[in-house]
């Protein structure tokens, strides 16, 4: 396996990737979900986030520990017990070996400075059993059924936001941290290709408004592009299949290469979603391409969407058709620019002061 891509426009030695009061670098446990491997082959969000991370906390200067599966590919130190993920091993007991992961990593926790989690709920729960302060970024909340889990721990496990649209009224939270993308994955394209087409890509499901991107691309009289992996296979069968063909295309989940294809092409990017998104990775990879997206304003739209000038944020379908029309006018480069804010050496500088700011309160308490 190759070694991954240093993460771009982070700096060399980050003063804050040393400890406070120790002459050596900051020791990071990083601990990622097992559902996908680190970074992914094609879909995995949160962990392709932790790969950013860690990536750019290990070229900051920080010594970081990866709890990944053990195809994961990395910088840092990997550390791991499971041998492959669980989306990608059919058969494969997801508590058996979440459980394991979890006790292997925390089991390490005096070794480290800092423990970050970024696997959900579990994790709190031996957090609470070590003395090593731990910080948990919350990726979405399934559903208001989860949030005991995560009430029981505040005291002792410190919480980072996403975007302040995914901010809980029941929990006390350190920061917001922003996503990160790497621009170096993304080719910048100043104009769109001929004939024009949208492009779709998300999971295939209700939520994500992959129906709603068919029937905006239909009446705006150009083609869709759609990609994603298929989590709702009846809402697939029933929405999306039968009006597969001409066009409308379908190319399932993609990699990379062709995710930067697919995106810098695109005239534009609908992202029509029925459900209170708490970041949209996809939305930034088109930004980062000069590709202006056409969105329903919920969750963190607003947030890393600039309406009029990386796209357009729409409440209704009659406005997404009448946006398509509109989006020719901004200027791709602008795009780019918006996307370029996001950038993995904010993200990395944003948590190493977490983590200072956590050991400094230990220290103190």
């Amino acid at each position: 396996m190759t070694e991954p891509a240093v993460a771009r426009g982070v700096e060399h030695s980050h003063p804050l990737a040393r400890h406070p009061l120790e002459d050596r670098p900051l020791r990071i446990g990083m601990l990622a979900p097992i559902a996908w491997r680190v970074p992914p082959r094609a879909y995995g969000p949160w962990e392709r986030v932790v790969s950013l991370l860690t990536e750019g906390l290990v070229a900051a200067g920080a010594e970081v520990t990866l709890y990944a599966t053990q195809d994961a590919v990395t910088a840092a130190r990997l550390s791991a017990v499971v041998p492959t993920p669980y989306e990608e091993t059919p058969g494969m007991d997801v508590k058996v070996w979440e459980g394991l992961h979890l006790a292997h990593a925390f089991g390490d926790a005096d070794r480290v400075d800092v423990m970050h989690n970024h696997a959900d709920f579990l994790p709190l729960m031996f957090a609470s059993l070590v003395a090593t302060p731990t910080v948990t970024t919350i990726h979405g909340f399934s559903g208001e059924a989860i949030l005991p889990a995560y009430t029981a721990y505040a005291d002792r496990v410190h919480f980072v936001s996403i975007s302040d649209a995914d901010r809980s009224p029941d929990l006390p939270y350190v920061a917001t941290v922003y996503h990160g993308i790497d621009l170096s994955e993304f080719t910048f394209q100043p104009r769109a290709e001929e004939p024009p087409y949208l492009a779709f890509l998300g999971r295939i499901h209700p939520d994500k408004g992959a129906a709603d991107a068919i029937r905006v691309a239909r009446a705006a009289g150009l083609p869709l592009r759609m990609a994603g992996i298929i989590h709702d296979r009846a809402y697939f069968e029933r929405e999306v299949e039968p009006h597969l063909g001409g066009d409308i295309t379908f190319l399932g989940s993609v990699g990379p290469p062709e995710r930067d294809r697919l995106l810098g092409g695109a005239a534009a990017l609908l992202h029509l979603i029925h459900f209170d998104e708490p970041f949209g990775l996809s939305v930034l990879e088109a930004m980062a391409c000069g590709t202006p997206v056409v969105a329903y304003g919920r969750g963190s739209m607003r947030e890393l969407i600039e309406d009029g000038v990386s796209g357009l944020v729409v409440g209704s379908e009659a406005d997404a058709v009448a946006a398509v029309a509109a989006v020719a006018h901004i200027d791709r480069a602008a795009v780019r620019n918006r996307a370029a804010t996001f950038s993995v050496a904010r993200m990395v500088d944003a948590y190493l002061h977490v983590y200072h700011r956590l050991i400094h309160a230990r220290i103190s308490s």
